[in-house]
C-alpha cells in the first residue's frame, strides 16, 4: 500500500514529536520535510463487511429475553417459568407470560409463520431431550393458537433438545446450573412488520 505525501508528512511529524518528548527535549522547530520520491502512490480504500446488529434485552431474573436481528424477533422464555421439571404441561403461571407474548406477536408481527422452538440442557439422553423439547414447543403452540385465534398466523413447533445451547452447560469440567437453566427454554420466533 502506498502513502500519500500528506500522510507521510503527518507520520514523520508525529514520530518527531514523540521522539522529542520521550527524549525530554523541549518543543522542536523544523520545516516540514519533503517525502521521499518513492513514497508517493495510490491509497487503497478499505472495504469491510457490516454485520447485522443483534439487539437483546433480558429480564432481571433471566427468565425472559427478546432479541431482534434484522426483521426476525425471538422471544425466549425459560422452561422453569413455563413447566415443572421433566414436564411438558404448562404451569399456571405460564398463561400470563404467554398472553404477553401473544400480545407482542399481535402488535409487531407481519403475520405468516411463527416458529416455536423447544430447547433443553445437556442432562438426559439425546432422544429423551428431543422428545421433551418438542412436546414443550407443542404445548406453547397450543396456548398461542388459542390466544391468536383468527389472526393471519400459522405455527411450526420444533424440538432441538440440547443441540443449540445459549451458554455452555459445563465450564472447566463442572456443570453450571445457572447456565443449564438458561438453556432450558422455548423460543417464539416471528417476522416483524
Amino acid at each position: 500500500m502506498f502513502r500519500s505525501p500528506e500522510r507521510t508528512r503527518r507520520g514523520l511529524v508525529a514520530v518527531a514529536l514523540v521522539t522529542g518528548l520521550v527524549a525530554g527535549a523541549g518543543p522542536v522547530a523544523w520545516a516540514e520535510p519533503d517525502p521521499p520520491g518513492d513514497a508517493i502512490g495510490a491509497v487503497e480504500d478499505l472495504i469491510l463487511p457490516v454485520e447485522d446488529i443483534l439487539a437483546e434485552v433480558e429480564s432481571l431474573d433471566g427468565s425472559e429475553s427478546e432479541s431482534k436481528q434484522g426483521e426476525t424477533v425471538t422471544v425466549a422464555l425459560t422452561s422453569d417459568v413455563l413447566f415443572a421439571l421433566d414436564s411438558a404441561t404448562l404451569a399456571a403461571r405460564a398463561t400470563t407470560r404467554l398472553r404477553k407474548v401473544a400480545g407482542k406477536v399481535m402488535a409487531e408481527s407481519a403475520g405468516g409463520l411463527v416458529k416455536i422452538v423447544g430447547h433443553t440442557d445437556d442432562q438426559g439422553a439425546d432422544a429423551y431431550n428431543d422428545r421433551l423439547s418438542l412436546r414443550r414447543a407443542q404445548a406453547v403452540q397450543k396456548a398461542l393458537e388459542r390466544a391468536l385465534a383468527g389472526r393471519n398466523v400459522t405455527f411450526q413447533a420444533t424440538g432441538l433438545g440440547e443441540r443449540r445451547p445459549r451458554v455452555p452447560n459445563v465450564i472447566d469440567g463442572r456443570p453450571v446450573e445457572e447456565n443449564r437453566a438458561r438453556n432450558r427454554r422455548v423460543e417464539i420466533v416471528f417476522t416483524a412488520r
